[in-house]
């Protein structure tokens, strides 16, 4: 495979991916509220009935949370086999992510907005996983549940029309 040969699931093979999901875990998340890694904690905790769980080492030694969460230091250390594995991390530690995916039995590695990485999805392939790259996990799953709004979040509002006083 040579670079930018990998092509994603398409719309219904991410919805059939999201549909099969139980349990995900979000590696990279923070428990910094400015982080995007956040604000997707937040919309798991809140919006789905996904198991979420939260791995990332330096906050875990430091005995932080995220939204009263215990963070883990790596996938292993997890309670539970994660069938998803959101990936909040630079695209050169991607590879090494699939690995210790594929090692604990995940099904899927979610690689976020941004976040692309063809030796990453070649590992992936070969270790029988799913891959999705350069897509967030939150405004998929809001896009396929009726919570999408044009700026990635759901207003509220049934109208268009607005009030002018």
């Amino acid at each position: 495979m040579t670079a930018r040969d990998w092509v994603g699931p398409g719309a219904r093979e991410r919805l059939d991916l999201l549909r099969a999901t139980n349990t995900v875990a979000v590696v990279g998340a923070s428990p910094n509220p400015a982080r995007a890694s956040f604000f997707v904690a937040t919309y798991l905790l809140a919006s789905t009935d996904y198991d979420t769980y939260f791995v990332n080492p330096i906050a875990a030694a430091k005995g932080e949370t995220i939204l009263g969460r215990e963070i883990y230091p790596d996938l292993a250390s997890l309670p539970v086999v994660p069938d998803l594995v959101d990936v909040f991390r630079r695209a050169e530690e991607t590879p090494a992510l699939v690995d210790e995916a594929a090692a604990v039995g995940a099904k899927t590695v979610w690689l976020q907005l941004g976040v692309r990485s063809d030796e990453a999805a070649a590992k992936a392939a070969a270790a029988g996983l799913s891959v999705v790259m350069d897509r967030c996990l939150k405004i998929e799953h809001a896009r396929f549940h009726g919570g999408l709004h044009l700026f990635g979040f759901n207003t509220g509002q049934i109208s268009a029309r607005t009030t002018l006083r």
